[in-house]
């Protein structure tokens, strides 16, 4: 088996505020290999994908990356900044980097909830590079409940004591990832935070929140979802509030859109798990 390489690396991006350094790992063993590119959820970071992208590194050059306001990438000075046109240009400007590097024209895309989210808004340009869109448990149709139930956390974290109070914070947030091991919940607490003196501190900016202020009914995207040209494969944790079992049916009746629900996880998916990981090295092997 060949060895996989990992590389952290930074890209100054243009925003409305000026230039801001946004963060990325890239795994590979043939760094010429076809680009996976893993984006992830609302106040996650990129290691979120540190398991499925060591598996995936055999056949592709995957990069994961850090949206602004999250992990090792820069904040933004107004909170008001935050959402999803900042997210899908600061993504553009990523894809071509890395295409242009490469010598490649077209990316599969790995998202996580407002990751998926952004690539679906990516897939719905013309002339997108992505050929391939993989959604983890994310629809164009983002239920109220759901939101309001993130908007509960996001952004109110108090600070830590140690890793372990960080732990016990996000098993209790985050239950809907699923079973987890204590070794997985430990590596998403040592990578969600940062050191402050003696205390720990949530590793995004609290006014990502922003978004979610005010909000008073569903998010409907389908709209952007027909636009959709790509082919699609919808990943449903099946007690997901976030997206429903109808929601995948009616996606499933777009052509080229394929699904797989797991059992036992809500919102969303971890993709740690070796049912989650053997479920996306499936589809893009099938198609790679």
């Amino acid at each position: 088996m060949a060895t996989v390489t990992t590389t952290t690396q930074t890209l100054s991006v243009h925003t409305l505020e000026g230039q801001k350094c946004m963060t990325y790992d890239c795994w590979y063993t043939n760094p010429r290999a076809p680009i996976v590119v893993c984006v992830h959820g609302l106040t996650r970071n990129r290691h979120d994908f540190d398991a499925i992208a060591r598996v995936l590194a055999e056949r592709y050059c995957v990069y994961t990356v850090d949206i602004l306001g999250r992990g090792d990438s820069d904040w933004m000075q107004s909170a008001e900044q935050y959402g999803y046109p900042l997210y899908v240009q600061q993504m553009q400007q990523f894809i071509t980097h890395i295409l242009s590097c490469s010598g490649h024209r077209q990316i599969a895309w790995l998202g996580t909830s407002m990751g998926g989210l952004i690539g679906m808004m990516m897939a719905a340009a013309p002339l997108s590079p992505i050929r391939y869109l993989i959604m983890n448990d994310v629809g164009p149709v983002i239920p109220l409940a759901a939101l309001q139930r993130l908007s509960q956390y996001v952004g109110l974290a108090d600070d830590f004591a140690n890793l372990d109070e960080v732990e016990r914070y996000l098993r209790r947030v985050a239950k809907p990832f699923g079973p987890l091991t204590d070794e997985q919940w430990r590596f998403l607490a040592e990578h969600g935070v940062e050191r402050d003196g003696e205390r720990w501190l949530l590793k995004y900016d609290p006014d990502i929140a922003q978004p979610l202020v005010g909000l008073n009914s569903d998010v409907d995207l389908t709209a952007i979802w027909l636009a959709v040209v790509c082919d699609v494969f919808v990943l449903h944790g099946q007690d997901s509030d976030l997206l429903s079992a109808q929601q995948v049916q009616q996606m499933r009746q777009r052509p080229r859109t394929d699904s797989v629900t797991f059992a036992g996880v809500g919102h969303a998916p971890m993709l740690m798990a070796d049912e989650q990981i053997d479920a996306v090295c499936a589809y893009l092997n099938a198609r790679f």
